[in-house]
């Protein structure tokens, strides 16, 4: 009972604190209006420690976003994580890591924005790690070794903005262009926001993260951990003005976004799928992020979230009714069995592919048609029109193997839609899933635009996604019942199945080099050198000098004494005979 009592307590917190952040982002956007409060921790002579807080319509409709689905998935982790004795310590981990959103979100200082970061990165570790196996452990050192990179270039920019003499980034956001040191951080920061957002060549951490329990999957990949180097990039995003960050970060995401895109096509694991269809979408909204587009890439994040969230608590729903299995081939007929799981399924599926007039179709829409109107290179468009229907394709993939055929699960099983509070949970996801993309166009963007362009650039989009989706069931389908013609090119297959083998070159590679350059360090300096030279040399001269001094002190000085006179004596008579 006390266990159900605190999931309780927590989600009506956390909703009613969602409500009121929506209810004054409202009031913020239609008045233009920010809140900039200092409040001075410690003051000593000249020297002031000063915590700030930045309020703005960005700020605390994000802020709205996180705190509604952290509610939603604390309430669905009531059913979910029925079975965990200490369920309590999960509800806590999630709302330390909520917490730590919370400090990132509306901090304008890079030290107040690092114990954020740094939050992220400890809680979500606790949190890959919480099944406690040795996969689990695995991705939770390849998780924290891959953001340690990101929290170093963090407090690398936060020792040089000392020059500056002090931390509050917003007051200097005007000159970031025009000098070479804030450059410099601006780079630092952008490298941050790649390891935290999975960018490449970094992406590996971001599947290996499903070691988590499915609720907090469904936090970290909507909108807390993943977003977060997507929000800072959207607060730094003067940086990324013609410059030539701006443009390896387009390309960089672009890319990250192709091989999610691929990957997922060739993927099992109903987790990982969802996982790397999470990567292609921040792909997305990094790209359109380094074209100068921030407000759109912020509109993308806000409509991904919802989704995203949906999706991982059907997924969650279907795992925790088959046992555990989270392998595709062995699901189907859901549609059958478990109705109202595979339709909250199928529309987040939709808004993910951008059908029209659900979430989704109003930020990528918006975003392609954008894309299509500016001034690009032909490679970048490819990337972003053929990673949309990559989108579709693994999608539609996805439902053909768990929607529809044959159930290749235990004869005897116990799927059905009786686990209602999961339910309840997914239902109000649900709602905003279908109307959350018109509502935040039409407060975002209070004045419309129109994009001219050809019709046949308008239509562009909508081709790619019926022949994505085409694509994608058909070669699902001709995969069942014909010989699999991946297996003719299997090399390549595994290269593209495996994200361009960046696990292997992270965990095998750069992880596993940095160990052992680390372990002959400790061998050769820590144990070796310095010990012979510091440590135990200075034990050894230390035992040498005492001894010869416990010699002194005994009692037989005068012998020592008299055997001294005894030799000056002999020595004396040896001089005078010779």
């Amino acid at each position: 009972m006390i266990n159900l009592s605190i999931c309780t307590i927590s989600f009506v917190c956390l909703i009613f604190m969602s409500i009121l952040s929506f209810f004054f982002g409202m009031i913020f956007i239609m008045e233009d209006y920010s809140v900039f409060i200092e409040w001075e921790v410690v003051s000593m002579n000249s020297m002031s420690i000063v915590m700030t807080l930045l309020l703005d319509w960005m700020s605390l409709i994000f802020m709205s976003f996180v705190l509604m689905i952290s509610s939603l998935v604390i309430f669905y982790s009531k059913e979910y994580m029925e079975s965990d004795y200490k369920i309590n310590r999960f509800i806590l981990l999630v709302l330390m890591f909520v917490a730590s959103m919370m400090l990132l979100i509306i901090s304008p200082n890079l030290i107040s924005i690092l114990l954020g970061w740094d939050g992220l990165g400890l809680v979500s570790y606790c949190l890959v790690i919480y099944f406690q196996n040795v996969k689990s452990y695995n991705a939770g050192m390849l998780t924290a070794l891959s953001n340690r990179i990101g929290d170093v270039a963090l407090l690398l920019a936060i020792a040089w903005m000392l020059n500056y003499g002090g931390w509050n980034y917003i007051f200097y956001l005007e000159i970031m262009n025009e000098n070479f040191e804030m450059m410099l951080i601006g780079g630092l920061v952008v490298l941050a926001a790649m390891t935290k957002s999975a960018q490449i060549p970094f992406s590996s951490w971001l599947p290996a993260a499903m070691a988590a329990p499915t609720p907090v999957s469904a936090l970290v990949h909507s909108s807390t951990l993943v977003t977060a180097g997507v929000y800072l990039l959207i607060r730094f995003n003067i940086l990324l003005m013609n410059s030539f960050m701006g443009n390896l970060l387009l390309l960089l995401s672009g890319l990250t976004m192709f091989m999610a895109g691929l990957g997922a096509n060739y993927e099992f694991d109903l987790k990982k799928i969802v996982a790397l269809s999470t990567l292609s979408q921040l792909g997305l909204m990094m790209s359109i992020l380094s074209m100068g587009f921030y407000k759109l890439a912020f509109f993308h994040l806000l409509t991904h979230a919802l989704f995203k969230a949906l999706l991982f608590m059907c997924a969650g729903a279907i795992i925790h009714n088959m046992n555990n299995s989270q392998d595709i081939r062995l699901m189907g007929s859901l549609s059958f069995m478990m109705p109202l799981t595979s339709s909250c399924f199928n529309v987040a599926n939709l808004a993910l592919c951008g059908m029209p007039f659900l979430a989704g179709f109003y930020s990528k829409d918006l975003i392609l048609e954008i894309v299509s109107f500016s001034y690009i290179n032909l490679f970048s468009f490819f990337l972003y029109f053929f990673s949309t229907g990559l989108t579709v394709c693994y999608s539609f993939r996805l439902v053909y193997y768990t929607m529809s055929g044959n159930s290749y699960f235990y004869s005897l099983n116990l799927l059905n839609d009786e686990s209602w509070v999961m339910l309840k949970g997914m239902m109000g996801l649900l709602i905003l899933s279908i109307f959350g993309g018109s509502m935040l166009s039409w407060l975002i963007f209070v004045t419309p635009m129109v994009i001219i362009i050809p019709i046949y650039l308008k239509m562009l989009t909508l081709v790619v996604c019926i022949l994505g989706g085409l694509i994608g069931y058909l070669i699902s389908n001709i995969s069942l019942y014909f010989y699999n013609k991946a297996f003719n090119m299997y090399n390549f297959s595994y290269f593209l199945g495996s994200m361009w083998f960046m696990p292997y070159i992270s965990t095998y590679g750069l992880i596993n080099f940095s160990l052992v350059i680390g372990s002959l360090a400790v061998k050769s300096f820590d144990q070796g050198w310095s010990e012979y030279w510091g440590g135990q040399q200075l034990y050894k001269n230390l035992v040498k000098n005492s001894q010869l001094n416990q010699m002194l002190q005994n009692n037989n000085l005068k012998i020592y004494l008299l055997s001294f006179v005894i030799w000056i004596v002999i020595l004396y008579l040896m001089m005078i005979y010779f």
